[in-house]
């Protein structure tokens, strides 16, 4: 049987099939491990103030990079 009637049937569309999902980036590990080491001092801290204590110790990121990275 042919790949696009199976998806048809289960409602899948072809795309989604053939799709591989990438795995996170070295970066992105390194800078969970620091969310998760600064998230245990201070739990309280919301994804702006963890923004800004990355950007102090030197790391160029954005607020929604890492909203992505904290959900």
């Amino acid at each position: 049987m042919p790949i696009s009637r199976q998806c048809e049937l289960i409602g899948l569309s072809r795309s989604s099939w053939y799709y591989e999902p990438r795995g996170a980036s070295a970066y992105d590990l390194e800078l969970m491990r620091l969310l998760d080491e600064q998230y245990t001092r201070t739990p309280f801290y919301g994804i702006r103030r963890m923004t800004a204590s990355l950007r102090q110790e030197g790391h160029n990121v954005n607020r929604k990079r890492i909203q992505r990275l904290m959900r």
